[in-house]
C-alpha cells in the first residue's frame, strides 16, 4: 500500500510538472492568466521556482491521493458483487457449512487489502472458536468500528494537503506585500515624474503576486475540499454496505443445534 501511494505521487509529481509547463507555453510572460497561474513576472523567485508552481504540484499529489481512494471504493463496491455468502431467503449456516466460504475466502485476491473478506475471515473465526453468535455479532460491530478509523486515517495526508494549499497561498500574500513595501520605500519622489510609471509597475506586480497568489490557493482547496467528501462519502457508504452484507447473509444465518 506505502509503495503504491509513492508511485501514484511520483506520476501525480510528473503530471502536475507536465502541466505547469503546458501553462507556461500557453499563457507567456505579463499576461494576465500566466501572473495568475504561474506568476510568470515573478521579482522574488527565479521561475519556474514560484509559490503558484508548488502549489499545483501539491495540487496534482492530492489528485492522486483522491484516485488511490476512488480505486479502494471501487474495489470495496465490487467485493459485495462476488457472492461471497448465499443470499436466498432460506440458507442457514452451521458451523460446517462455513469451511467452503472460508476456502473461498482464502483465495480471494484482495482479501488481505479489503474490508468485506477481511470482516469475514475474522467472524467465522471468532463463531467456529466461540460457537456463540452473540460474540461474532459483537466483533463484527467492533470490526467495522475499527475500519471506520481506518478510512479516516486514509485522509490524513488529503487534509494536510488541503491545508498546506492555503498557507502557501497565504505566504505568498505576505511575500508579495513585502516586496511591495519595500519597493515603496524606493518611491522617485515628484521631483523625477518619469520615474513614478515604471515604479507603479512594479508596486502593483508585487501585489498582485499577493492576491493571486491566495485567489489561486482557495479555488485549489476549495476543488479538493468538495472532491475529498465526494470519496469519503463513497467509502464510508461502501463500509455501510458491508456491514449490512455482512449482518443480512451471515450474523443472521448463523444456526446451532
Amino acid at each position: 500500500m506505502v509503495k503504491n501511494r509513492l508511485a501514484v505521487a511520483a506520476v501525480s509529481l510528473a503530471l502536475g510538472a507536465v502541466f505547469i509547463a503546458a501553462l507556461s507555453f500557453a499563457f507567456p510572460p505579463h499576461s494576465t492568466m500566466g501572473s495568475v497561474l504561474l506568476d510568470r513576472d515573478t521579482r522574488m523567485f527565479v521561475y519556474p521556482f514560484t509559490i503558484q508552481n508548488v502549489m499545483w504540484l501539491c495540487f496534482f499529489v492530492a489528485l492522486g491521493e483522491l484516485w488511490l481512494r476512488r480505486s479502494d471504493a471501487r474495489r470495496e463496491h465490487s467485493q459485495l458483487q462476488q457472492g461471497l455468502l448465499p443470499e436466498d431467503e432460506e440458507t442457514l449456516l452451521q458451523p460446517q457449512d462455513l469451511a467452503p466460504i472460508m476456502v473461498n475466502l482464502k483465495q480471494n485476491a484482495d482479501t488481505v487489502n479489503s474490508y468485506l473478506p477481511r470482516l469475514l475471515k475474522r467472524v467465522i473465526l471468532q463463531f467456529q472458536a466461540s460457537r456463540s453468535i452473540d460474540q461474532a455479532n459483537s466483533l463484527m460491530n467492533t470490526s467495522l468500528e475499527l475500519y471506520q478509523h481506518e478510512i479516516d486515517l486514509k485522509y490524513n495526508m488529503l487534509r494536510y494537503i488541503t491545508w498546506l494549499i492555503p498557507t502557501l497561498g497565504f505566504i505568498g500574500t505576505v511575500v508579495g506585500i513585502a516586496a511591495a513595501l519595500s519597493s515603496a520605500g524606493t518611491f522617485p519622489g515628484i521631483e523625477n515624474p518619469d520615474l513614478i510609471p515604471p515604479w507603479m509597475r512594479l508596486l502593483t506586480s508585487d501585489l498582485g503576486v499577493a492576491f493571486y497568489t491566495t485567489l489561486l490557493a482557495l479555488v485549489q482547496s476549495a476543488v479538493l475540499v468538495f472532491i475529498l467528501h465526494i470519496m469519503q462519502e463513497r467509502e464510508e457508504m461502501a463500509l455501510n454496505l458491508v456491514g449490512q452484507y455482512c449482518m443480512d447473509n451471515l450474523i443472521s444465518r448463523l444456526y446451532l443445534k
